[in-house]
């Protein structure tokens, strides 16, 4: 990359270049050649992408905020590491090889032996987690690659072994008959969090159904009773009908016996306050819809479950785990009933069925419209169902003793969590704000998800992922004590009652295979299930380091790099995943796993819509980067990225030369207009570094215009980095992208011009430049990283010192990659020079406004007076040259005496008068000022009007009416200076 820059800026060629540079000299490797010994550690870890696809627009988005985070810190002398990886996402890939397997063999996983079938999942996940890493590298993360980690392999593997064999020891995992929520697509468990929420458009079905003995209530005879329903395929269930004991017919009704149509269960009516009383005319809509009566089916509704188990109720599954109709999962009375012919039936399928069979029957009362939310799998986007199942879950609010003397005990105040709780360790260092959100409004999300937690159910009906590493045999413990005694270190082991007994479960502590072999030999039984997998990405800050050994592979990686920095992720994941990392890193490490969280936008297309495959308006990085390089698509997402909770992305589909039809984005077009810009502004500045003088560097002989740039540049440095530390990444690009283009390069470059031109003058100049130009690009490096590093390793060819000695220094190096970041020196900042910068600046502008407003063309030259105060007569006129060269004028007068030339256009700020001369038609511009002064005049006559009207004053706004006495105040300042101007073409 030593070769002069080339005319036009090439991102596939300077990006290649550059990565073959970092990936040569193992730039991004930890620890830095950049830090010493001593230097703090800055740790992220990637939130690893899953292997069911390539990465998207989102993807691009966090990896560049991670990368520009990393850069910088690296640049700042810190020991960094970003650890790279990739997530095997238990349900979503074995989805997407499930579905892929079906379409082109037309096979299920069920047709195939276990570790066939993951081997198959395997081969696609070495094909997308190459295709991942290549995405991400393409993108410019500087990650650590030789530490790439996956969430199944070895390291990670054991890890997981290792923590559950912990929890299962500390009485935390236990197996549970509950109502879960399950993926009928998927069949397997989700936890709370994997549950996303959808408003749909149903009905209340309300059905009768008939009492076994009518009852008479106030002289009314009651034959059944009515109920209300959005589920009627589930009434195959129900087990009781609940009526409020506040309800004024419940001394008649409850203790009743009510027939179940279709299956002819007698069920009871009991009491039970959670039942909604009927109100028609009440806001909430429960009321509004509700009968009174509430049919109970315990096994398929998470609050009839609560009912059943306050009364003792039978728990009766319809259901098969696809969510059809069935008997053979704990319903026995459907064979020989009417209920029969709906076997087998899809859920939604059955319940038309039903609802149908009710109308027939003259039981269908009444259907009314309702809108309410169902809760969908977020894998595979179908209705959940409620589910009674035997799951594997871990007690998230139980109190472990041997975590009290580091954390304590008792609950935390105001909550029901108790300190030493696996929710406990997550909630508390929110609350002792030892951890932070940013933006803060995201802390309330975790808070209240910890406080409300239930017990994370952790198994998953799935085979691709960490198969749970547990043994069960029919019989209870005590029976296996004398074979098991020998290994009470290495096993733990419960015993549970279930439907066919009791069973004894042993869980093995990991690097045992010899046990689990005699286990297998002795007829023991391993779990066929699999661990969530958030389980697994829960370890990720530490098992990616090699937890539990603190030297893994010799070094100390632990103590090095844990606990970490920063994470970096989306708002969705916030309960999935940065609870549990927090909940784990305080167990198995005793630490948070960071300190801050920041919570970056989400990208929605230019109408607001989640970008997605089935609306067809999703962009894909490597498109951009090809059209427009990744440089251009980090500048376009990062100047989006402020703390706004979604940004919008213009979405435009182009043609390919290849015939394809792609979508992209204008956004992307503002990246690599500036990158062109940067390019070719470097290539300018290039031609006038060459020949730099590198001897002793005199301060004394910096020009105005020199002390004002370093000064600029001090305090852009300043800010850009105060930024960074706030998480704030779209204003320290736009404040970059004017200090290099509106300063740097509109002002500086041309107000050196003439001084390039002059061999004794040039000297200082080129260093000035030669330095600000180095500091720009390492400003811009973790911004803009390919780009900068191809700039910057042919100003290291052209001029390799570039310190200005005993003034302001950079310090060199080979590689942008790992050069230090700049500080903002006190010494450079120069308010004095800003000012006096800013009053020739508003000198320059004036005149320009005036050229524009006359229509001068720009090579004509002029004369100009400027009339100020006596201080700054001074300055301007021993800056007059550069005024004059900058304005093309031929003459600068200054002083507040200073006859105004002929001709002259006048123009006022704040600072000054300014008279033109030579640009006026003197017949031309009374005219125009004559209509100026017409219109004034007109308008202040009509102010005027309106505040004379009694009417007004009294009955508008006391605002509305001072804003009109400003305004009147300012027409005839602006009458009197018309008026002047128009007494001064007179004379």
């Amino acid at each position: 990359m030593t070769e002069e820059l080339s005319k036009i800026y090439e991102p596939k060629q300077v990006e290649k270049q550059a990565f073959e540079l970092w990936n040569r000299n193992s730039s991004f490797q930890a620890p830095s050649r950049s830090c010493n010994a001593e230097a703090k550690a800055y740790t992220i870890v990637i939130p690893p992408p899953n292997v069911t696809a390539a990465l998207h627009l989102g993807h691009a988005l966090n990896n560049t905020l991670q990368d520009i985070l990393i850069r910088w810190k690296r640049m700042q002398g810190y020991n960094t590491l970003w650890m790279p990886g990739t997530d095997h996402a238990g349900i979503a890939t074995q989805t997407v090889v499930e579905k892929r397997i079906l379409s082109k063999e037309g096979k299920r996983r069920t047709d195939f032996e276990r570790d066939e079938f993951i081997g198959r999942v395997r081969a696609w996940k070495d094909e997308y987690e190459v295709r991942i890493i290549e995405q991400l590298k393409m993108m410019g993360c500087s990650c650590d690659w030789k530490r790439t980690r996956f969430t199944m392999d070895d390291v990670c593997a054991k890890a997981v072994r290792e923590i559950f064999f912990r929890l299962f020891r500390d009485g935390l995992i236990y197996r549970g008959k509950r109502l879960v929520n399950w993926d009928p697509a998927t069949q397997t468990v989700l936890a709370d969090d994997e549950v996303e929420h959808e408003t749909v458009q149903g009905h209340f079905w309300y059905m009768q159904y008939p009492l076994v003995e009518a009852v008479e209530i106030d002289g009314q005879r009651i034959e059944h009773v009515t109920v209300a329903t959005t589920r009627p395929e589930t009434m195959l269930g129900d087990t009781a009908i609940a009526m409020n004991p506040s309800d004024p017919r419940a001394q008649k009704l409850v203790g009743k016996m009510v027939r179940l149509p279709l299956v002819g269960r007698l069920i009871p009516i009991v009491a039970d306050e959670h039942v909604v009383l009927p109100d028609p005319e009440s806001d909430d809509e429960k009321a509004k819809f509700s009968t009174g009566f509430l049919k109970v089916t315990p096994a398929h509704d998470p609050d009839d479950w609560a009912i059943g188990q306050r009364h003792d109720l039978p728990v009766i599954n319809v259901m098969a785990p696809d969510a059809s109709i069935s008997d053979r999962y704990g319903w026995e009375d459907a064979t020989g009933s009417d209920a029969e012919q709906f076997l087998g039936m899809d859920r939604f399928e059955a319940r038309e069925a039903i609802v149908e069979w009710f109308r027939q029957e003259k039981l269908l009362e009444d259907v009314r419209e309702y809108t309410h939310e169902i809760g969908h799998s977020y894998r595979s986007h179908v209705p959940i169902e409620p589910y009674l199942s035997d799951q594997w879950y871990i007690a998230v609010k139980k109190p472990v003793e041997h975590l009290t003397e580091k954390f304590g005990s008792g609950l935390i105040e105001g909550t029901d969590v108790p300190v030493n709780s696996l929710a406990g360790l997550a909630l508390k260092p929110l609350l002792d704000e030892r951890l932070r959100f940013i933006p803060e409004r995201y802390a309330k999300t975790y808070q209240a998800w910890l406080e409300n937690l239930r017990d994370w159910p952790i198994s998953r009906q799935l085979w691709w992922g960490h198969r749970i590493p547990m043994w069960s045999k029919p019989g209870e413990g005590g029976q296996f004590e004398d074979e098991l005694t020998k290994y009470t270190d290495k096993i733990c082991l419960i015993t549970n009652d279930s439907d066919e007994g009791m069973i004894t479960y042993i869980c093995v502590a990991p690097g045992n295979d010899d046990i689990e072999q005699q286990l297998e030999d002795g007829g023991w039984q391993r779990d066929d299930d699999v661990l969530d997998t958030w389980f697994s990405s829960a370890l990720w800050p530490f098992s990616t380091l090699g937890w539990p050994d603190e030297n893994f592979g010799g070094e100390p990686l632990l103590k090095t790099y844990y606990p970490g920095s920063v994470l970096c992720t989306a708002r969705e994941i916030i309960t999935l995943w940065v609870s549990r990392m927090v909940m784990m890193g305080q167990y198995c490490v005793g630490d948070i796993p960071f300190t801050e969280v920041f919570i970056h936008a989400m990208i929605q297309d230019g109408e607001g819509r989640k970008m997605s495959k089935s609306l067809g308006n999703g962009i894909d990085p490597l498109v951009v980067i090809d059209s427009h390089g990744a440089d251009a698509m980090r500048f376009a997402l990062t100047s989006m990225t402020t703390l706004t909770q979604d940004v919008r992305m213009p979405v435009e589909p182009i043609k390919l030369p290849d015939g394809r039809v792609v979508n992209t984005s204008p956004k992307f077009d503002v990246g690599r207009n500036f990158c062109n810009k940067l390019w070719n502004a470097s290539r300018f500045a290039f031609s006038n570094l060459q020949g730099t003088p590198t001897g002793p560097f005199d301060a004394n002989q910096l020009k105005l215009e020199d002390r004002w740039i370093l000064s600029r540049l001090a305090r852009t440095t300043e800010t850009v980095t105060g930024q960074l530390d706030e998480f704030k990444f779209s204003e320290p690009i736009n404040v970059l992208y004017k200090f290099f283009w509106n300063e740097l390069c509109d002002w500086y470059l041309e107000l050196i011009k003439p001084r390039m031109r002059d061999d004794e003058q040039k000297g200082v100049a080129q260093r000035v430049l030669a330095f600000v130009m180095d500091a720009c690009l390492r400003l811009f490096h973790p911004f803009l990283p390919f780009i900068t590093e191809g700039i910057y390793q042919q100003l290291n060819e052209l001029c390799p010192h570039r310190d200005l000695d005993g003034f302001a220094e950079l310090g060199g190096s080979e590689e942008l990659v790992l050069a230090g970041w700049p500080k903002a020196t006190s010494n450079l900042i120069d308010s004095e020079s800003e000012q006096q910068m800013f009053l020739v600046q508003a000198v320059i502008r004036l005149i320009r406004d005036v050229r524009t407003q006359h229509q001068v063309p720009p090579r004509k030259t002029l004369e100009a007076v400027v009339k100020t105060a006596a201080e700054a007569s001074e300055m301007l006129l021993e800056q007059q040259h550069l005024i004059c060269k900058m304005a093309n004028l031929s003459s600068l007068s200054v002083g507040p005496n200073c006859d105004k030339p002929e001709q002259a256009a006048t123009a006022v700020s704040e600072e000054l008068e300014l008279y033109v001369g030579g640009v006026i038609d003197a017949e031309a511009e009374q005219k125009r000022m004559l209509k100026q002064k017409e219109e004034l005049v007109g308008a202040l006559a009509r102010t005027e009007n309106k505040l004379n009207n009694e009417n007004f004053v009294t009955r508008a706004k006391p605002e509305v009416v001072q804003r009109e006495r400003d305004r009147l105040k300012q027409l005839k300042e602006q009458v009197a200076t018309v008026q002047r101007n128009l007494d001064e073409l007179a004379e």
